[in-house]
C-alpha cells in the first residue's frame, strides 16, 4: 500500500507542471528557444547547418547533428562543478539520438548542426526540458524535421506512479529507491523517441507509466505548436 496519497504541490498524479515555451530568444542564433515546466529551466541554441571541421569528420551524404548539454553551476542549492561531466556526456548523446530520429539533414552535407542545452534552474526532469528547449530550436531555425518531439519524465513515488516529478517528489522515497523514467514522443506517429529507466518498476507499471507519459506529452506539444506559432505570427507582423 503507497503512503504517498497527495502530491506535496496538490497536483494530480497525471498532471504536469505550469510549462513556458518560448522561441525566438536570442536573435544572434540561427534558433533559440526556452522551455519551462514548474521550476526546471531549459534553454536552447541552434547554429548551423554550417561546414564541419575538421574535414575527415563530414559526411558526403548528410549533415551531422551535434548535441551539448549543460548545468550552470548555480542551477541547484549545491553548486555543480564547472565543465562537462559523465551524467552531462550521456544526457548529450541520448538527447542527440531522440533528436535524430526525427531531424532530415540528408540536403547538408557536409555540415554540422549544433544544438547547446543549458540549465539555468533545475526542479528535475532536466533531461526532458532540454530535449522540448531543443526541438522547439531546431524548428525555429528551420532545419527540415519529419515531426516535433515532446518529452516528459514519469516517476514511481512509493508505489505511486506520477507524472512530471519534481525535486522534493524526486528525494522523498531516496531510501527505498524512487524510479524516474524519461520519454519522449514524436508528434505525428506517436513512436518513443526516448526511454530511459533509473530504478525498479513491474512490466505492468512500465506499460502504465509509458501510458501517462505520452497523455502528458500532448500537453508538452500544445505548448510547443503555440510557442512557434506566435513566433511565426510575430515575424510576419514585423515584415
Amino acid at each position: 500500500m503507497s503512503l504517498y496519497k497527495e502530491r506535496f504541490d496538490g497536483r494530480a498524479f497525471d498532471e504536469v507542471r505550469p510549462i513556458r515555451a518560448e522561441v525566438g530568444i536570442i536573435p544572434s542564433a540561427d534558433g533559440s528557444a526556452v522551455f519551462e515546466t514548474g521550476g526546471t529551466r531549459a534553454i536552447a541554441v541552434v547554429r548551423g547547418p554550417r561546414t564541419l571541421h575538421p574535414q575527415h569528420m563530414q559526411n558526403p551524404q548528410k549533415g551531422i547533428l551535434r548535441v551539448s548539454y549543460g548545468m550552470m553551476p548555480f542551477s541547484v542549492w549545491d553548486r555543480i562543478r564547472p565543465g562537462p561531466s559523465r551524467r552531462s556526456e550521456e544526457i548529450s548523446k541520448v538527447t542527440e539520438w531522440a533528436l535524430s530520429s526525427v531531424v532530415d539533414l540528408s540536403e547538408f552535407p557536409n555540415t554540422v548542426v549544433d544544438v547547446f542545452i543549458q540549465i539555468p534552474q533545475a526542479d528535475a526532469g532536466t533531461r526532458v526540458a532540454g530535449i522540448n528547449a531543443a526541438a522547439m530550436a531546431l524548428a525555429d531555425a528551420g532545419i527540415p524535421m519529419r515531426e516535433m518531439i515532446s518529452a516528459i519524465a514519469v516517476g514511481k513515488v512509493d508505489k505511486t506512479l506520477i507524472v512530471d516529478v519534481n525535486k522534493m517528489e524526486e528525494d522523498f522515497s531516496e531510501g527505498e529507491g524512487s524510479t524516474d523514467i524519461p520519454m519522449a514522443f514524436t508528434s505525428r506517429r506517436k513512436n518513443i523517441a526516448l526511454l530511459q529507466l533509473d530504478g525498479k518498476i513491474s512490466t505492468d507499471e512500465l506499460k502504465k507509466a509509458i501510458e501517462m507519459g505520452k497523455v502528458a506529452c500532448e500537453k508538452v506539444l500544445e505548448a510547443q505548436v503555440e510557442a512557434l506559432k506566435k513566433s511565426k505570427s510575430k515575424g510576419i507582423e514585423n515584415e
